[in-house]
């Protein structure tokens, strides 16, 4: 699966960041590869931007969430953004 902008959506902004969720498919190491976002996601993203991305196992927003983490946008020079590695979170239910 490619970038969808459409699971791209912006949580909040201040002091000219903006911090964004990501809802994909796609493995954390898909979504930090140089020239993942495409598109808008060009004029949208700035440095310094925090990401929260949570990967689906199944269908986006009706499946389960199988890992999360906060990738930061490193690099934007309007034909590639490249974000930051991953620490991943797992994601559990113990009740």
């Amino acid at each position: 699966m490619a970038y969808a902008s459409a699971n791209l959506a912006i949580l909040g902004d201040a002091n000219g960041f903006t911090h964004w969720r990501y809802d994909t498919l796609d493995t954390h190491a898909t979504v930090d590869s140089a020239a993942y976002f495409t598109g808008e996601a060009l004029n949208m993203l700035n440095v310094g931007d925090l990401i929260d991305v949570f990967v689906w196992s199944t269908a986006i927003r009706s499946g389960t969430i199988s890992t999360y983490g906060p990738h930061f946008v490193l690099t934007n020079d309007g034909t590639t953004v490249d974000v930051t590695d991953v620490t991943v979170g797992v994601v559990s239910d113990t009740d």
